[in-house]
């Protein structure tokens, strides 16, 4: 049997007008030590999002508010100051609580054999 290994994840969620704390899921981020694994996936529904806030949301910036969630995972230079620090401090930064249009759901761990299988299945979840 394949070991099993601790994972923790949050979703990620927009929230157009921070003052009513309400929130449509778009993703998830999902970090696994063991495997060394911190990675996102998102998908930017435009139609429920502009049902939901109407206009008060720029797709397009909301698409590169999510892309640098991506770039800080990736742990490259492109991903900024934030990007370069070590795995574990990038999620902890990723999931900070902040009063942002993105912010993230509170994290929650789970065991996995296969991270990357894991972050498509809670993302595939997410999106139905």
């Amino acid at each position: 049997m394949p070991d099993k290994h601790l994972f923790e994840y949050a979703v990620l969620r927009v929230v157009p007008r921070v003052e009513r704390e309400e929130f449509l899921n778009v993703g998830v981020i999902v970090y696994c030590r063991a495997q060394g694994f911190l990675q996102t996936q998102f998908e930017v529904p435009g139609a429920r999002l502009r049902a939901f806030a109407g206009d008060q949301l720029d797709m397009q910036e909301l698409t590169e508010r999510l892309q640098a969630f991506e770039r800080i995972c990736r742990g490259r230079t492109e991903g900024g100051p934030i990007g370069q620090l070590p795995i574990a401090e990038r999620f902890r930064w990723l999931t900070a609580t902040r009063s942002t249009v993105v912010q993230t759901s509170p994290v929650h761990p789970g065991l996995c054999e296969d991270a990357a299988a894991t972050l498509a299945r809670l993302h595939a979840q997410l999106v139905q």
